[in-house]
């Protein structure tokens, strides 16, 4: 039986991936690590154990690691692609510093490590369709530089001490349970939110900027698929291309559109997002992925916007 251990389990995607993984492997096998602000609310509170963790404090992470007798670590603390081009630096000590704490922990106790990185990785002199697995990545943000640091210190350490890391480069993720957070793709989140509770949206990415995205249940899914993989099967660690779809604003406006009629949407735009969504690509290779893992979505757009048009109106009585 795993021993988990989820670090920013508060967060856009901790939030989801711990009650999952609670479901799966039994709510007392699955720490919520949080920092204070962040503390846990119901159900992530109330369902399994829940510790301070602070992903800069190596001392702290590798206390909870022997109480709970972890043998995995979801490292999930990081700044978000627009907050990290505010906070550069505070970007960098979280991403890297922190993902450094937890690789020398995994490789003095023998664990497994999952650390996502994004397709903030790639930059503009990438391929921008069906971006190869294995190509340029010369990012011009800083949440990039940490992504590709990160993939290349986690390869470091798989090959040098064979220590069992394992990621994905997310695309935009899109949730009904998370708010958005600051993230560039996070328009395609907000948009349904602001669909089902006001009629209408202003959009800050310009018509025609393509970006991949998934719906979150498929990047749960991807993540624990991942982590429960043949590790004889994986030739790319660190870090597999993954998607589910690639839309601009009218595609998803337009779907959002067939099932709310009266819905608008204008544009103001966002130089800071707009500039971070050019550099990336507009779809993702994620062949490696399915041949090395089965990685396949369950998801495309109209089926997402369906479910989160249904789950959204049920929540806001609309």
């Amino acid at each position: 039986m795993k021993k988990i251990l989820i670090i920013g389990s508060t967060g856009q995607i901790g939030s989801e991936i711990t009650m999952k993984l609670r479901k799966d492997y039994g709510g007392d096998n699955v720490v919520a690590g949080y920092i204070p602000a962040a503390a846990p609310k119901g159900k992530l509170l109330e369902s399994g154990p829940a510790e301070v963790v602070d992903i800069t404090d190596a001392n702290r992470i590798a206390e909870v690691v022997d109480k709970y007798k972890i043998d995995t670590i979801y490292n999930l603390a990081a700044l978000l692609s627009a907050v990290a081009e505010n906070k550069p630096q505070l970007a960098w000590h979280i991403g890297i510093g922190g993902l450094y704490n937890c690789l020398e922990i995994a490789r003095e106790k023998g664990l497994a490590l999952f650390t996502p990185s994004s397709i903030g990785a790639f930059g503009p002199n990438t391929p921008h369709d069906k971006t190869p697995q294995d190509t340029i990545q010369r990012p011009q943000t800083m949440y990039g530089v940490t992504k590709v640091t990160g993939e290349l210190l986690s390869d470091y350490y798989f090959h040098r001490f064979g220590v069992d890391t394992r990621s994905v480069r997310f695309p935009g993720l899109i949730s009904n349970v998370a708010l958005p957070g600051g993230g560039t793709t996070d328009y395609a989140v907000d948009i349904y939110y602001k669909a089902v509770q006001e009629g209408k949206f202003v959009c800050p990415l310009k018509a025609g900027t393509f970006m991949d995205m998934m719906y979150m249940p498929d990047a749960l899914m991807a993540m624990e698929k991942l982590m429960e993989a043949d590790p004889s099967r994986l030739v790319h660690r660190n870090s597999f291309n993954i998607t589910a779809m690639s839309f601009d604003p009218e595609i998803i406006y337009a779907s959002v559109k067939k099932y709310i009629p009266e819905f608008t949407m204008t544009y103001e735009i966002d130089k800071l997002r707009q500039g971070i969504a050019d550099s990336w690509p507009n779809s993702m290779d994620d062949s490696c992925a399915r041949e090395e893992w089965d990685w396949a979505p369950t998801y495309d757009l109209d089926a997402m916007t369906q479910d989160m048009i249904r789950t959204l109106k049920t929540r806001y009585n609309k």
